[in-house]
Order: structure tokens, then sequence, then C-alpha cells
């Protein structure tokens, strides 16, 4: 991971100030007027990069075990994270190039009070085919159906496990309830697929990975079940590491109609479907078996620097770009 992410570092802080200026006029060889993507998109392993995730605010209001410390962490001053004007300047900017997927995260995005107005100015963007959200779903319940009127198109709710006392063992909240009433909503509201995100640990959650799976034989939910991985102050321990094959074999020995379903070479995730049931099942194998060769995401972190790898370092400032 650290030699792609290097790469596309100095592919970016050489080419990014030129290119936005020329307002991305070079184009990768083979694109069409309908679909033109700045060269500037393709780092020098040759990965075209169309997927650009968006942190609206590093707040957030769990304090989830493997994610941060109990005192939270510190955060940038206000003033000097991105506004919606600046969120949506970048977003433009960004999609101009060639970017036809955004994915606005956080800390959890839907805490900030413009989270619709945001939505709506990005998905009134030409050539964004698909507006998502990651969420922990506390507040999305009353939210979301305004935030599908603006144009939010895909949704990804976070939920650990279906006990409600371990749920506020690992987030050090309450809002077991909140959560569930969420995921409902996104059924039905239509969303299709619900995505749900599951991070598994041993001696806490895996031992429920088949129960979530159940959620998927009547509703169109897709459960995503997520390797644990280090970040700092969650005080990873690969003894708490549950494998994909792990978890694979779980769900096979009493699920034996799983089958996997067809792979892009973007997919951060293996996918598969039971026989018979509505939703679907994968696995982010972010630990034992790494994606990094078909990554086509971009990070603009909520003080408004770029970070081309999750695991990486280094950032590009780029909002120095888009003066006022």
């Amino acid at each position: 991971m650290g030699a792609c992410q290097g790469s596309v570092d100095n592919h970016f802080s050489g080419s990014i100030s030129h290119v936005y200026t020329t307002q991305c006029t070079k184009m990768v060889e083979g694109s069409t007027k309908s679909n033109p993507v700045s060269d500037m998109l393709v780092d020098s392993f040759g990965r075209l990069h169309t997927y650009l995730r968006i942190s609206l605010t590093e707040r957030c209001n769990l304090r989830c075990q493997y994610c941060m410390p109990s005192d939270g962490v510190e955060l940038t001053p206000g003033p000097e994270l991105l506004s919606k004007d600046e969120i949506v300047r970048l977003a433009n900017l960004f999609v101009r190039c060639g970017i036809n997927k955004i994915r606005l995260t956080g800390g959890e995005p839907s805490i900030r009070k413009d989270i619709e107005e945001i939505c709506l100015q990005l998905s009134g963007l030409k050539g964004l085919k698909t507006l998502a959200m990651t969420t922990n779903g506390i507040t999305l319940a009353r939210k979301l159906p305004k935030l599908r009127e603006c144009g939010l198109t895909s949704v990804n709710i976070s939920l650990d496990t279906l006990v409600p006392a371990k749920f506020e063992f690992m987030t050090r909240r309450k809002g077991h309830e909140k959560v569930i009433d969420s995921i409902n909503a996104a059924v039905d509201l239509g969303y299709n697929p619900v995505k749900v995100n599951c991070v598994v640990m041993r001696g806490f959650n895996e031992d429920e990975i088949c129960n979530f799976v159940e959620l998927t034989r009547d509703k169109p939910i897709n459960i995503r079940f997520i390797e644990f991985m280090p970040f700092d102050g969650n005080v990873w321990n690969v003894k708490k590491l549950v494998s994909y094959s792990e978890m694979l074999e779980r769900v096979v020995k009493q699920f034996p109609g799983l089958k996997r379903l067809k792979h892009e070479p973007t997919d951060t995730a293996k996918n598969f479907q039971i026989e018979g049931h509505h939703g679907s099942v994968s696995f982010i194998t972010s630990m034992t078996e790494h994606f990094c060769a078909g990554c086509n995401r971009l990070r603009l972190l909520a003080d408004g620097n770029l970070k081309v790898c999750l695991f990486g370092s280094s950032e590009v400032i780029v909002s120095n770009v888009c003066p006022p």
C-alpha cells in the first residue's frame, strides 16, 4: 500500500494545479466527449480514480472503540474546515475531471446542519452518477426522506451488533434502536440495496455473523462484513482479527446456498448471495486480501486536504487551487 500511495502522491502534487487551471482539458486516451476523464485522475500504476469520498466533518456522535479514543480526537478549528460552497466547488472540479461517484463521510456526515443543501447541490452536478453516504444511523431515520428528495442515491449504515447492550459497550453511547429504525427507514424509502457495514472483532461479535446474514432473507439488505483494521487510538490487536476465510466458513456452514456474485475490478468487497434471499452478503478483506490494485478512490478531508490512501499518512493540499 505504501508504494502505491507514494507514487500517486507524486503524480498529484506535480500536476493538480495545472490541470485545474486548464479546466481539465487533457483527457485520458480513449475517453469520449460525453464522458471526459482528466489524466490527473490516472496514477502512475494506470489506475483510474473516478470515486471521491468527501469528509463533511471530523465530529461524531459516537465513540466506537475500534475507531477512536474514549475522549475523542483533536479537532481542526472550525474556520479551517471546508464550507458548503467550498465542498461544492471542489466536487464540481473533480466531477468535471471525470469523478462519477461521490460518497459523503465523516466523522458523522448527518450531523452537519447543511447536509440537505450539500446533497441537493452535489446531486445536480453534471456527470455525477452516484451520491452516497456512510453513516452511523443515529439521526438518519428522521433526515433520510429529505436527503432522498435532495438526491442521495445510496446509503451505508454502520452496525456492529444486533444486541443493544453490546452496542452501548462498543460505541460508548446509546442508540441501537435508532440505527435499526434507520435501516428500516432506508428499506421503506426504496433504497436497494441498503448496505449495512459490520466490523467483525473476535470476542465481541463474531458469534453474530449468521444472525446478520438472516437480515438478508426478506429485505434488500447488503450485509458487509469488514475485517478489523488498525487505526490510531483503536488499540488494534491481531488476535481480534477474524479473517475473511473464517467468516466465509461460518456462513457457508449455515447457508450452503451461498454463491459468489460478479466481481468488478474496482470492488473492495467480495459479494455473495444466498438462494432465496432478497439481500446479499459481502466481505471486505482489508487485512488478509488487499485490493490496492483496483483502487479508484480519492479522499477529500474536512480541512480541504486530499488523501490518496486510507492507510497512507501523506496529504495533498488541494483547496489552495480553488481560491474564493
